[in-house]
């Protein structure tokens, strides 16, 4: 079994728009059109059986409409997250409409919502959701969109840490996209997940093994962020590193299982 923790899909009226801003931006191509249809096709293709859609709110006025799409995908293949902008002031409200739309989680992304990761608001929302039980993914690192201008910087990941102490909390890219030494430093070891979206084929091999070594592969989730990560290409890549198959198991899909509190299936083979 395995569930990519980190995928992203848009409604598809907008889908095409939106993936030629980001390709912009990015400046990658696309592995997928960003529809559910898209999305569906590269997870079956890749041989994985859920993939996690998390949707970025950029503006507080998109929160209704991303929460009405959302809330549409709640299956395999595509099990969708919740979306909130940390300047709602009815977040505790939305939060609980996320969760009782029984979506698993929420995502945030401090670049786009051009706030610091250890602002207040972020910190308040993210208790809130933690008293609900629910999941927070949060872009960790740097962005093509402010490179210079990190929002989620591992300090700053580690300050919410120590203040809020999130039992659910999965830092996007390896702890903190292209910071991955002050991943080291302040992060590995802490309570919280770290996703490999859209890093496997870019961070040193050697130091990604040596952090799912000392953090533990308990806390490390399988992820592409695909469109932007080709699912088939990172599954090939992590199964090809020198990790054991439990391991492998527990990153591909035993960890995702046990934060979605769903069945575990042929996690682990041939031991």
């Amino acid at each position: 079994m395995i569930v990519d923790f980190h995928t992203h899909m848009f409604p598809d009226k907008i889908a095409k728009g939106t993936l030629e801003f980001l390709e912009n931006v990015c400046k990658i191509k696309p592995y997928t059109d960003g529809t559910y249809a898209g999305l569906s096709k590269s997870t079956k293709e890749a041989g994985i059986d859920i993939s996690v859609a998390l949707p970025a709110v950029t503006k507080t006025a998109q929160v209704d409409s991303v929460n009405r799409f959302a809330a549409q995908y709640q299956e395999a293949p595509v099990i969708s997250f919740g979306g909130i902008h940390p300047e709602c002031e009815n977040y505790k409200n939305i939060l609980r409409q996320i969760r009782d739309m029984g979506m698993k989680g929420i995502k945030l992304h401090p670049d786009y919502q051009e706030i610091y990761f250890n602002d207040i608001r972020y910190k308040r929302l993210i208790e809130y959701a933690t008293e609900l039980g629910l999941i927070v993914s949060v872009h960790a690192g740097s962005d093509p969109k402010c490179p210079f201008d990190v929002h989620c910087t591992p300090k700053m990941a580690l300050e919410l840490l120590k203040d809020v102490k999130p039992d659910k909390l999965v830092l996007a890219h390896m702890g903190g996209n292209e910071c991955w030494d002050e991943v080291e430093e302040y992060l590995v070891g802490e309570d919280v997940y770290f996703d490999t979206g859209v890093v496997l084929n870019r961070m040193p091999e050697e130091q990604f093994i040596r952090m799912v070594h000392t953090h533990g592969a308990d806390k490390i989730l399988f992820a592409t962020d695909s469109p932007w990560g080709g699912q088939k290409e990172f599954v090939e890549i992590l199964t090809e590193m020198p990790l054991t198959l439990v391991e492998k198991a527990k990153i591909f899909a035993g960890n995702a299982c046990r934060l979605l509190d769903i069945p575990i299936k042929n996690t682990i083979k041939n031991q």
